[in-house]
This record gives structure tokens, sequence and C-alpha cells, in this order.
């Protein structure tokens, strides 16, 4: 038997809904884009998002007309082709924040706490009392409005244009009609959230037969622990760089463990790789999600194989996963960010960098060069440059490329300085050299 389902009706008003009730798709009818509680939280996520009224209409026509192809989730992003007024379609993605690794550990904790939970979860169904006991603990699982960061390849620089409207209200029949996908969006497949879910059931038993065992924590709580402690020495000892693993290992893999012991052997010389920078006080890797660290094996130890083992449990296509490799070698997670994640910095920053490359460009041709501004992205279309300011006050230089834009060298506080980098890399140029 089912357990008991919560009223679609869920959601509570709230002072966007009053603000703007009548630019808002129908909750109900023939009409409604879900008919859910919790398919209608991401229609209000996207509806609260925005004051655009006209914008959100011409999404609700366009994704009611069918326009819309198939969407495509991977962990932070859905993304499909949406038909506009040109021949051919544009292409539209809407990211959401995955969630943290020990948000995941608390999201877990409470599916496995009740049976209901998981049961509901597999009937198609979102239990209300997860969401709630998930939020209360600081865990996001439904979009908040200030979470859903459209993005389009359309010139209409609306947040959201109305393709990426028109994606996001398509989307929301399939979350109504499974909940995973929610939980993909956040970071976790299907699979792998049960695959956790039965280590956890099991790991009581496992205890239980081994009498004494030591408890494992989390790494990050265990260099913290470490770092806190008042007798631990002064200095280390210079370490070996462990960049090659050449021992064999003592016992061959467990064969459940779906890993060959090459590949172990690899794993292990990463693992050390990071123990080593982790003793030098770089912590970067204790807060990477699966798919950061995913393109992080990609960039620091490429192999054919591996490459296509990690787009295959990613998601990512190959094309798309070489560039966030890219993205990652010039910049490491805070260059993935920037590949992945626009955000919108101070406008002042913009104006500035804006100015000042203007002018700079004006000197250099003697003629004025179009500079266009979109979010923390300014671009010069003619000759495929791109610069992305990032969260850490410094320019990330981009070039066009195989229809896309490509990370183009290591990022400058001084955006000129990366322009001239992305400039050497353009494709442009380097035509130009050859002729």
């Amino acid at each position: 038997m089912s357990p008991a389902r919560p009223s679609p009706a869920r959601p509570p008003a709230t002072a966007g809904s009053a603000r703007a009730g009548a630019r808002r798709a129908p909750a109900r009818g023939k009409r409604a884009f879900a008919a859910t509680w919790w398919g209608q939280a991401w229609v209000t996520a996207l509806e609260d998002s925005t004051l655009d009224a006209a914008r959100l209409s011409r999404g609700r026509t366009y994704a009611r007309k069918g326009l819309v192809g198939a969407p495509v989730v991977t962990p932070g992003r859905v993304e499909a082709l949406v038909q506009g007024s040109r021949p051919s379609p544009y292409r539209s993605s809407v990211h959401l924040p995955v969630l943290t690794d020990t948000q995941w550990d608390i999201l877990l904790d409470a599916i496995a706490a009740r049976a209901g939970h998981l049961a509901a979860l597999l009937d198609g169904e979102m239990p209300s009392e997860l969401v709630d006991d998930a939020d209360e603990a600081g865990v996001p699982l439904l979009p908040r409005p200030t979470e859903l960061d459209p993005e389009c390849s359309c010139p209409d620089w609306g947040c959201p244009c109305k393709h990426a409207a028109a994606l996001c209200y398509a989307i929301a029949s399939a979350i109504d009609a499974d909940p995973f996908v929610l939980f993909a969006l956040r970071g976790r497949q299907r699979e792998e959230i049960f695959a956790q879910l039965r280590a956890r059931r099991a790991k009581p038993q496992q205890r239980a037969a081994v009498p004494g065992a030591a408890a494992g924590i989390p790494a990050a709580a265990a260099y913290a622990r470490w770092a806190d402690r008042s007798d631990r020495p002064g200095a280390l000892p210079d370490l070996p760089a462990p960049a090659s693993h050449t021992l064999a290992l003592p016992v061959p893999p467990p064969t459940a463990a779906g890993l060959g012991a090459e590949e172990l052997e690899h794993i292990t010389a990463d693992a050390a790789v990071r123990a080593a920078r982790l003793l030098t006080g770089d912590v970067t890797s204790l807060h990477l999600t699966q798919h950061q660290d995913a393109v992080r094996i990609g960039a620091t130890r490429p192999r054919p194989g591996r490459i296509h083992h990690l787009t295959q449990s990613t998601g990512v296509k190959p094309l798309e996963f070489a560039r966030l490799t890219r993205a990652w070698h010039h910049g490491g997670p805070t260059g993935l960010a920037v590949a992945e994640q626009p955000h919108t910095p101070d406008p002042a920053i913009m104006a500035t960098a804006r100015t000042n490359l203007t002018e700079a460009l004006a000197e250099m041709t003697d003629t004025a060069v179009p500079l266009k501004a979109w979010r923390n992205r300014l671009t010069l279309n003619d000759q495929g440059l791109q610069l992305r300011l990032g969260p850490d006050h410094r320019w990330y230089p981009y070039v066009h490329q195989d229809g896309d834009w490509w990370p183009a060298g290591q990022a400058d506080t001084d955006p000129a300085a990366a322009l001239t980098a992305a400039g050497q890399q353009s494709p442009a140029r380097s035509r130009s050299r050859e002729a």
C-alpha cells in the first residue's frame, strides 16, 4: 500500500505570486504544465525568478506548441534545442546548483530514516515530509527562485528569454512523472542514490560483523581534526611526489567492484597525490562534487579509456567534456564554474571593464570595435574572442571554435591582458598567420 500522499496544492502563496498573479501559468486543468505539487513548485520557482510577463507568456506558447526538443538532464543542468523564428533551433539550458556531498549525506539519511519515503519515490511521488526535513537541515531539493539560471544561444538578453522559459515549462512534466529528475539535476542519478541507500542499510550489519572496527569519517572532517591537534608536528618532512604508481596491488580488487587492477592502481596513485597536496594545506579537493572530480581526473590523468568511462558515467558528451577539462586545466574548480555557470556580477565592474577595453581596442585598430556585454561576459563576435569574469575577480579568456566557446588560457586580473591571451589562441589569428 502506498503511503499517504500530500495535496497537489501544497506550495503556499508568496509575495511574488500576489505581485504577479496574472502572469502565471494555470496550476490546474488542461493548460497546466504540472499536475503535482512538486512539479508546480518548479514552475513557481521559474515564475518567481522574473517580472517579465511577456517572455514567460511566449515561453508557455512555445512549450504548448511542442517547439522544445528532448531535454537532456545532467548534474546541475537541463538542456534542449528550442525552435524559434529562425530555421535552425536555439540551444537553451537552465542551471541549478548541485548539492554538496555533505548535503547529499543529509538528504540520503532523511530518505533512509523512513521506509515510506523511498516507497513514495519509487511510486513516482515526492514526499512532502522529506522536502520539509531537508529544508530544515539546509538542503534545498526543490528549486528556489534565485537558483534557476537560464542560458540560451539566441540574441535575446532576457533572463530568461522565451526559449529558456519554454524549456523550463516543458521540463515540468518530466519532473511531474519522475521526481528523480530533480535528484539528477541536484547532482546524483537514481542508480547512484539506490546504491548509497543500500550501503546505509548494510553499514550496521558490517559493524556488527567486525567488533571494534573504527567507523570512517568524511575526509574534510578528518583533516580538520588533524589540523586542530595541538601535538601535531609543526613542519612536515619533504614528501616525494607520488606521480606514478609502480607497485602492484597486494591483492586483486573484488570482482564486484567493477574496477580492474590497473584502474585501481591509478586511483591509488591519484589519492596519494591529493593526500600530499592536502598535507601542504591545499584543501580544494575535499569539497569537489562527483561531476567536478570527474572533470579533474579527465584533465589531470587523461587516458582514452578513462575519458570514455568518465563521459559515460557523467552523461556529458565527449566534446563538452573536453571543453570542461580544458577549463579545469586553465583554472581548476573556479575555471570549471566559469565555463558552466554564468552569473551577474556588479554592473559597475562590467561597465568599467567594457569602457576600458573599448578604448584600448579603438587605439589599437583606429576603428570602433563592437563589444557585447551579457552577464559576466564581454564578447567580440567579429574576432571570435570572449572574456568571462570569474567569482575570483579574474578574467578568463575564451575563443570561439567548433561552434562553441573554449577556454583559451590562464585568467588575469587585467581584462586587456586576458584578451591578448585569447587573441593569441584565436582561430582567426591562426588563419591570418598562415596566410
